[in-house]
C-alpha cells in the first residue's frame, strides 16, 4: 500500500492546529493509503508544541519536529522533505489556506502516471490587500523574465510530489532556499490545479508586506544574475556620460572662456552618482553575503525535540 506524507510548517498556530488536524485526518481516513502528518514546529512561542505533543500521543500517524528557534518556513519545509517517508509527499499550511479537500483529486491525478507532481495555484486573490496583489503579480512576471526558474503566478507551496521529486528537492541542499524557484528549476512534469483563494481559518498571518518583499528579493537573487548585470551596465553608462560631460566642459572653456559655474548642479550630480554607486555595491553585497552564508556550511535547522526515531539532522 502506498503512503502519503504531509509536511506542515507551524509557527504560532495554536488556534488553527486542532481545526487543521481534524479536517486533514478526516480526509486521509477516507483514502486507501497509509499516511503520516509531519508537523514542524518552527520555534513557536505559543502552545503549538504542546498541542503537537498531545496530537502525537493520541494519533499514531502524527510526527513532529521542534526547532531550537525560528529558522523560517524554508528550513521547516526542508526538514520535512528530509524526514518524509511517503511515496507521495506534500506541503500544507496549518491555517487551512491549502484546502485538504483537494488531496483526493491530487492523488488521483498522480495515479494516472502522466505527472510527477500536482501543484496548486490560486485563481483569484479575493480577500488579499490590493497593493499586495499588485506587487505579487509584478514579482511573478519579473522573476520569470530574468531567471531560469518557472514560477507560476499564484503558485502555492501546496503540491503533491512523487518520491523522485522529493529526493531531488533534498539534493538541492543550498542554505539560501527559495522553494518556489527550486520546484520549477528541477523540472519534472507538473499538473497545475487551480482553486479559489481561501482565507485563514484562525490566527494571524506571519507574512507582512516587508517580509514578503524581502522574500521576493531573496528569490530574485537566488535564481538570477540580472541584478549584477544591471549594476555593471549602469556603471558603464554613467562612466560614458561622465566622460562626455567632461569633454563638454573642456571645449566650453577653451572656445568660450566661460567660467565653470553651477555648484548646485555639480553637487546634485555627485550625490546622484554616489547614490548609484552605493546601490550597485548593495546589490553586489547581497550576492557576496549569500555566498558567505553558503561557505559557512551552517545547518539548515537545529532540532530540539522530536518523536521521530533516527530523525535526520541534515547540515
Amino acid at each position: 500500500m502506498k503512503k502519503v506524507s504531509i509536511i506542515v510548517p507551524c509557527y504560532n498556530e495554536q488556534e488553527a492546529l486542532p481545526i487543521f488536524f481534524e479536517e486533514t485526518n478526516r480526509i486521509l481516513s477516507s483514502l486507501d493509503y497509509e499516511n503520516e502528518i509531519i508537523f514542524i514546529n518552527d520555534g513557536s512561542r505559543d502552545e503549538t508544541l504542546e498541542i503537537l505533543k498531545n496530537l502525537a500521543c493520541e494519533n499514531l500517524n502524527v510526527r513532529f519536529i521542534s526547532f531550537s528557534r525560528n529558522f523560517g518556513k524554508e528550513a521547516a519545509m526542508y526538514a520535512g522533505f528530509c524526514n518524509a517517508t511517503g511515496d507521495y509527499v506534500t506541503v500544507m499550511d496549518a491555517d487551512m489556506q491549502d484546502p485538504p479537500s483537494l488531496l483526493p483529486q491530487m492523488i488521483e491525478i498522480l495515479e494516472t502516471g502522466e505527472f510527477d507532481s500536482v501543484a496548486t495555484r490560486r485563481e483569484t486573490r479575493v480577500g488579499e490587500p490590493p497593493i499586495r496583489s499588485w506587487f505579487a503579480k509584478r514579482f511573478y512576471k519579473l522573476i520569470n523574465k530574468i531567471s531560469d526558474a518557472d514560477v507560476v503566478d499564484g503558485a502555492r507551496d501546496f503540491r503533491l510530489m512523487k518520491r523522485e521529486m522529493v529526493e531531488a528537492m533534498v539534493e538541492m541542499g543550498e542554505y539560501n532556499r527559495f522553494s518556489k524557484g527550486i520546484f520549477g528549476w528541477i523540472g519534472f512534469r507538473t499538473y497545475w490545479l487551480p482553486y479559489k483563494n481561501v482565507e485563514r481559518v484562525a490566527g494571524e498571518t506571519k507574512w507582512n508586506f516587508w517580509k514578503l518583499f524581502k522574500y521576493a528579493v531573496d528569490g530574485i537573487i537566488n535564481f538570477s544574475q540580472v541584478p549584477l548585470d544591471i549594476s555593471s551596465w549602469l556603471g558603464m553608462v554613467m562612466t560614458f556620460f561622465s566622460f562626455v560631460f567632461l569633454i563638454f566642459i573642456i571645449v566650453r572653456k577653451l572656445c568660450f572662456g566661460d567660467p565653470v559655474d553651477g555648484w548646485a548642479s555639480t553637487v546634485c550630480i555627485i550625490v546622484f552618482i554616489g547614490g548609484l554607486q552605493l546601490f550597485c555595491l548593495g546589490v553586489m553585497g547581497k550576492y557576496v553575503a549569500k555566498t558567505y552564508m553558503e561557505c559557512k556550511k551552517r545547518p539548515h535547522y537545529i532540532i530540539a525535540d522530536s518523536n521521530i526515531t533516527n530523525v535526520k539532522k541534515v547540515n
